[in-house]
């Protein structure tokens, strides 16, 4: 602005302008400078108002905690617990703004007061806490104890659901998350906060986190103090709860189950009166205010269970309906349910596995009997062998809950392996094949639409060729003289392999059936 080819007179207007802004800005930094210490000073005062704010509330805490350890020795012992943390963070925080004051070699006015005017320096806190992109030791010092505190107040909080809320607004004051710039590059949060800026400016800021310190312990005494206050002193909000050990009885049974006040109020009613009957509290009241029921459950179907607590509040009688109980009643089992996995009936010689249960009974308290009959592995399972007979009866004993035993009986057909089919080339009965397809074929017996996995091996079979005799042929494949015969066949004409006889792992197999083949060539 001063230099170029201005005149002299052009020149020296110019530099007016500059000490003119120059004088403007040193004005507006003294204002800006004082109104940062005006802040500080309002929090300071602030801080001291809700420690003492804070140290009646502890107190009135502790002699709760006295008068009613039950309900508040817990709470008082979390209570303490934040302050022990708050008041080590409060302290090395002001630990930090003692090494700012002394660094910056700042004194006290008559007042007490610091030169809020003269505190504008902002190499104190750069060269202490940043070096470059990072954080030097001290820098990386005051950001642990920043998280040391959060770690401590979030474990206390974390003991009761109820502190959610507390916890997430806990979480947004004391965020230290890296924070975007004006154009929108994210910086890391302790040198958003405190680098660059006068001294005045950082002192003030970590006033304001005391007062953090102090507004979040006052917010957590207030916390454990009026939600135990609010669940010793009314009743309103709770549900009387029923409890059953299970939710389905059997005819004639008794039923078995509590009635509790939800959250377990611990406040001992003055009468309960279940299903129209008064219940005797000295015998059904336990340690946690649960009442333990015993009655007749009735016939088979729903029911509804209809009562009400009475509890004195204020000098009146308050009474809490029991709601949303009810409980269903099934018929006492008398047949068990067995059935074949695979099929209806059982066939001789194979392994037939079962599944074999009886309706509201464990498994470890059922078991069955039957010839060919073996526990297998999983619940329910059996498996089934039947040997001679054409009948096998399976028996089965249960026994229920109240100590009663319950049986039942069924009985199966046995029946043989169905017949196989003979098969080459993967075709049966009758079907057409190039002559030496044949001639070097391998016959097969396969059990069609069987559902057990029961591999068979040929051990012989005949060949018939049309005017020739029949020929037995030993294994699964065509001798010497069935081949000889086969050469001869002339061409379209029908060979017959029939008596097959197969075998298998076990049980006996009837003959395949044959299989007719037509010479393609």
């Amino acid at each position: 602005m001063a230099g170029g080819k201005a005149s002299a007179r052009q020149k020296m207007i110019n530099l007016m302008y500059l000490v003119f802004i120059a004088m403007m800005a040193m004005n507006m930094s003294k204002e800006v400078l004082s109104a940062f210490g005006l802040m500080e000073a309002k929090f300071a005062d602030s801080n001291e108002a809700t420690t003492d704010r804070n140290d009646k509330l502890l107190a009135a805490l502790e002699i709760k905690s006295d008068e009613n350890p039950k309900e508040f020795k817990i709470p008082a012992a979390r209570a303490q617990e934040v302050k022990i943390a708050s008041d080590k963070f409060y302290k090395y925080v002001e630990s930090l703004k003692s090494d700012l004051v002394k660094a910056g070699q700042y004194k006290l006015d008559e007042q007490g007061k610091l030169p809020f005017e003269a505190m504008d320096k902002t190499d104190i806190l750069d060269e202490a806490w940043f070096t470059g992109d990072r954080l030097t030791k001290k820098g990386q010092e005051v950001m642990d104890n920043i998280n040391a505190y959060k770690k401590a107040i979030n474990d206390i909080l974390a003991k009761d659901e109820s502190y959610r809320g507390r916890a997430q607004a806990f979480a947004k004051t004391f965020s230290t998350e890296a924070v975007p710039n004006k154009d929108g590059k994210k910086i890391d949060w302790l040198a958003y906060n405190y680098q660059g800026f006068p001294a005045i400016a950082s002192y003030t800021k970590l006033t304001a986190m005391q007062n953090d310190i102090k507004v979040t312990e006052s917010d957590m005494f207030s916390l454990f103090l009026g939600n135990i206050v609010s669940e010793a002193t009314t009743l309103n909000n709770y549900k009387a709860i029923v409890l059953a050990d299970k939710s389905a009885f059997f005819a004639g049974e008794k039923f078995q189950g509590r009635v509790v006040i939800g959250k377990y109020a611990n406040v001992a009613p003055t009468k309960l009166t279940v299903q129209g009957n008064e219940v005797d509290l000295s015998k059904a009241i336990d340690s946690t205010g649960a009442a333990t029921l015993d009655f007749n459950v009735g016939n088979v179907g729903e029911h509804q269970i209809e009562g009400k607590f009475t509890f004195i509040e204020n000098g009146k009688e308050l009474e809490i309906p029991i709601v949303n109980a009810n409980y269903v009643v099934v018929p006492r089992p008398n047949s068990a349910t067995i059935s074949a996995d695979k099929m209806n009936v059982v066939y001789r010689g194979v392994t037939n596995p079962m599944t074999i249960s009886f309706a509201g009974v464990p498994d470890n308290k059922v078991s069955a009997s039957g010839a060919g009959l073996s526990k297998g592995s999983g619940t329910g399972k059996y498996n089934m062998v039947p040997t001679t007979g054409k009948e096998v009866t399976i028996n089965v004993t249960a026994k229920l809950d109240d100590g009663t035993p319950a049986s039942d009986r069924k009985t199966f057909r046995i029946k043989d392996i169905p017949k196989p089919s003979g098969q080459m080339a993967g075709k049966t009965g009758q079907f057409s094949l190039p002559r030496n397809n044949v001639e070097i074929g391998k016959v097969e017996a396969v059990l069609e639409d069987f559902d057990f996995d029961l591999p068979l091996k040929v051990t012989s079979f005949k060949f018939k060729v049309p005017g020739s005799p029949s020929v037995t042929c030993q294994g699964n494949r065509l001798n010497s003289q069935a081949k000889s015969a086969l050469r001869k066949a002339k061409r379209g004409s029908d060979v017959q392999i029939f008596d097959i006889k197969s075998s298998s792992n076990g049980p006996r197999i009837k003959p395949a059936a044959a299989i007719i083949i037509q010479l393609s060539n």
